[in-house]
């Protein structure tokens, strides 16, 4: 099967120009032939039946009849609906307005008051259904099938059919395959002009992401477009329903809940405040809004609706007018009111006055034909295919047919179409519209498999006032990058860009870790101050300081989390001082330490916070507590990770999802300053044990990770005698026993006769040639029983635990090397020689990880 050609419009012009009277399926259609009738004509021409019958324009029965029913009725607004909508599908499919009251589960008490109420309204199902068209009338009915029962019910004893199809198939112009949404909104404005509008449209699933685009493309390049956005749409509608929203939303109301609100409001708040409580902002222009809160609850709608206007120096009558059509204008402004507003507005679209100029913004799942010369298909995916009614009365059958009809006709609009679509999303496959799969006889899964053209992004000539001006500045280089800003790049280099231009809220994690770190800082120096008694007042100062971000609910437990993590700290800073010298480097510094402050003592200690910036090796940090030394420690308030995971997320090629180089990055440093030591770096999950305190079975031990640095390459760490005494004593039992009955001569000879595998997977490791030499050896050497293979296999589980628990001399040559490249990378696109990417190292980002995800659209990678 293939897309079936659809007759033009004037082609079927000239089949019904002779008829007293054409119905057709829909209205655009309608208007489409009446346009180009050549001569006067008594009457109507070219109509839809339910124009016909109403003699005037299509009406939203369903508002209008809901409307009604809640006015003269004791219904709820929700069985209100839900009735309205059953009657009138039930009557559009089976010809009579009490047609439901056959189905025993719907025939329900509120169904059958609104069946009493509906059909003493005078509504266009009424009018059609009391029509018949006179039967000296020459009729034709053009696409029969797409009619309902009940827009058939008006057709005379004799008319004739006027099919929409050929018999030619429709020989379809390719998919155009593109980046992202973004590329398909420009594709569209590299057409569009304010002078070409009127000639164009634009077919869009009204619900999806492309409905915003393009409208916002099209206001900023100054070209009008009609058929956009609702009545619910309005900026000031919005915003005004938030604010009765947010009356109800309690204490604990963070700041981005309501920030577009404060926006329409011009209260302008940083973004550095948005996870905090409302409540706790002392801002000029919030107090207003406080006020309001508190006032709404014992104020109406009406009053609501003057001192919002009064504020934004602006007026929202057609809002005002709709309340007062609903009836609750003067209503209190209680919870349920809001909550069946907000149903109301959501199942009602509520009629507004457009402009019909400019770009035809037209839905994909209403009307079929569109009267413009050039058509464009954005996405055509699945949010395109119609959900028919679940319900008795209708036959799903005739239904998808008169869908799958509608669809092909859809598509052949226009002299020129154009179709645009994605292949992925977020590095997902894009699912195209299921019709195809019944139109094509062919397999596919996306676009691509189709006829398709693949169109790499192109990027428009910038309107007025966005023009690139050259700055003869030169770009200034990045010399040394941070765990996190490296973190952020491998995953994704987009992200990193946005994260170097973009602020950021502050988050209740940051200022809980700070202050712990503070602390930290200043117990190191000042052990003296803190007593048992003092970590009270402590853990109450830092949830003061952390109380803007919590709900009220959480302020216990979080108080006895900060007296158990500041407890735990202190355990460790007594049980295991700093030693030595500490660590200074010509960077070094103090920033601000809040407990310094707050108990006015300075910081003396030369172990804590210490800045580096190693500009040889590109490498920047802060070191939490120089312990000795070799020995490096962080502290860390999430959950504790494994040395082996730690491991695995530092990983070069490839990368992991949840890049991770901490341990690494300080590690490197740290051999700059002492290059032939073994080190180690050791993770302080000083919350770990949180649940044990409270038990009382906590062990510090359990709250720290230490990975090890070996000033060796792996292989010849491996070769050891201690190693080979490990296999003896601290492996599985079967490597023990198989080892202690070999010698180290034999070991250390097999190491220096093959390579050791390049692995971190003990499967592959173990089926490897090296792996099955060192059984056979072992064999050769001990005997040939069970236990030695299995013994074999562990002494290669442990040796590769060896591995993908510690660092080696190779790990940190690599990893210098892997910074420099991407150094060197960084700055070229710093200097705009190319794009930052979304795509890093690893492929599509981790979008868990990305903090600029609003600057981000799914599915873009350059």
């Amino acid at each position: 099967m293939s897309i079936t050609r659809a007759k033009s419009i004037d082609f079927l012009y000239e089949e019904c120009k002779d008829f007293d009277l054409v119905l057709v399926p829909d209205a655009p259609m309608a208007s489409a032939l009446n346009r180009r009738l050549d001569q006067p004509h008594f009457g109507p021409f070219a109509i839809t039946p339910r124009r016909l019958a109403a003699r005037r324009r299509e009406q939203a029965e369903d508002r209008l009849a809901f409307l009604e029913i809640i006015q003269t009725t004791d219904l709820n607004w929700k069985e209100t609906s839900y009735a309205v909508g059953n009657i009138l599908q039930c009557w559009e499919y089976q010809g009579a307005a009490d047609a439901v009251l056959n189905y025993e589960q719907f025939a329900t008490t509120a169904t059958h008051t609104a069946v009493d109420c509906i059909t003493e309204m005078d509504t266009t199902s009424k009018r059609l259904t009391e029509y018949c068209i006179e039967s000296d009338t020459s009729v034709a009915v053009v696409g029969f099938k797409q009619f309902t029962e009940l827009e058939r019910s008006i057709l005379p004893p004799d008319y004739d059919i006027i099919n929409l199809f050929t018999r030619e198939p429709f020989d379809h112009p390719p998919f155009r395959v593109l980046d992202s949404p973004t590329a398909i909104v420009d594709a569209v404005l590299d057409t569009v002009t304010a002078e070409n509008a009127d000639d164009v449209a634009v077919v869009l699933d009204a619900a999806s992401q492309y409905s915003s685009l393009i409208e916002s493309a099209l206001e900023a390049a100054d070209i009008p477009y009609y058929g956009g956005p609702g009545f619910t749409d309005n900026t000031r509608h919005r915003a005004f329903l938030q604010l009765l929203r947010s009356a109800h939303a309690g204490r604990d109301t963070q700041v981005n809940d309501v920030r577009p609100l404060l926006t329409q409001l011009g209260m302008s708040i940083d973004i550095e405040h948005d996870e905090k409580r409302l409540y706790d902002l002392d801002r000029q222009g919030v107090d207003w809004l406080l006020e309001f809160r508190d006032e709404v609850r014992s104020s109406t709608f009406e009053e609501a609706i003057n001192a919002y206007e009064a504020v934004t120096d602006s007026t929202i009558d057609a809002f005002r007018n709709e309340l007062e059509t609903l009836g609750i204008l003067d209503d209190a402004i209680t919870k349920p009111a809001i909550d069946r507003l907000e149903f109301y507005l959501q199942s009602y679209e509520v009629p507004i006055d457009r402009e019909n100029d400019g770009v035809l913004l037209a839905d994909a799942k209403s009307a079929a034909h569109v009267d413009r010369a050039v058509v464009f298909y954005l996405a055509i995916d699945e949010g395109w295919t119609h959900s028919s009614p679940r319900r008795p009365w209708v036959d799903e059958d005739q239904e998808f047919e008169r869908n799958i009809r509608q669809f092909q006709r859809l598509l052949q609009n226009g002299v020129d179409q154009y179709y645009l679509v994605q292949d992925t999303s977020g590095g997902t496959p894009v699912t195209p519209c299921l019709y195809f799969e019944e139109l094509f006889d062919k397999d596919f899964d996306k676009f691509s498999d189709l006829d398709s053209l693949q169109h790499s992004r192109s990027f428009r000539e910038t309107q007025s006032g966005f023009e690139k001006e050259p700055l003869d500045v030169s770009p200034e280089e990045v010399s040394a990058l941070s765990q996190s800003s490296l973190n952020t790049y491998v995953n994704s280099p987009r992200d990193y860009f946005f994260s170097r231009i973009l602020d950021n809220p502050d988050k209740k994690h940051f200022r809980e870790g700070n202050l712990f770190h503070d602390f930290a800082e200043f117990y190191v120096s000042h052990p003296d101050v803190i007593t048992t008694d003092t970590l009270d007042e402590v853990a109450t100062t830092i949830l003061n300081e952390v109380d803007p971000f919590l709900r009220g609910v959480d302020t216990e437990v979080c108080h006895t989390t900060y007296r158990v993590g500041l407890q735990t700290i202190v355990e460790f800073l007594d049980g295991n001082p700093p030693q030595g010298d500490g660590f200074v480097t010509s960077d070094s510094g103090r920033g601000e330490n809040f407990f310094a402050e707050y108990y006015n003592r300075p910081i003396d200690a030369s172990h804590t916070e210490r800045w580096f910036a190693n500009t040889n090796l590109g490498l920047k940090g802060k070191i939490d507590l120089v312990h000795n030394p070799t020995r490096l420690l962080d502290y860390k308030s999430g959950s504790k990770k494994s040395a082996y995971s730690i491991v695995k997320h530092s990983a070069l090629d490839p990368p992991s999802d949840k890049p991770n180089f901490q341990a690494l990055l300080y590690l490197a440093h740290q051999r700059s300053e002492h290059p032939d030591e073994e080190l180690q770096f050791t993770f302080f999950h000083f919350l770990e044990t949180l649940d044990d305190v409270v038990t009382g079975d906590a062990s510090l031990e359990d709250c720290l990770t230490t990975v090890t640095y070996y000033p060796v390459t792996y292989e010849e760490y491996i070769t050891r005698p201690v190693v080979f005494t490990e296999l003896q004593e601290d492996a599985a039992n079967d490597c023990n026993k198989t080892f202690s009955k070999s010698t180290y001569e034999v070991y250390r000879a097999l190491l220096n006769a093959y390579e050791f595998p390049d692995t971190r997977d003990s499967d592959e490791l173990i089926k490897s040639d090296f792996g099955q030499t060192l059984t056979d050896r072992l064999i050769a050497d001990v005997g040939d029983y069970k236990y030695v293979k299995n013994g074999c296999k562990q002494a290669l589980r442990y040796l590769l635990r060896i591995r993908n628990q510690n660092y080696f001399a190779d790990d940190l040559d690599r990893f210098e090397e892997f910074v420099r490249e991407r150094m060197s990378e960084l700055n070229t696109r710093r200097a705009g020689d190319e794009r930052f990417p979304v795509q890093g190292l690893g492929g599509d980002p981790n979008y868990r990880y990305v903090d600029n995800r609003d600057c981000i659209l799914e599915g873009e990678s350059r």
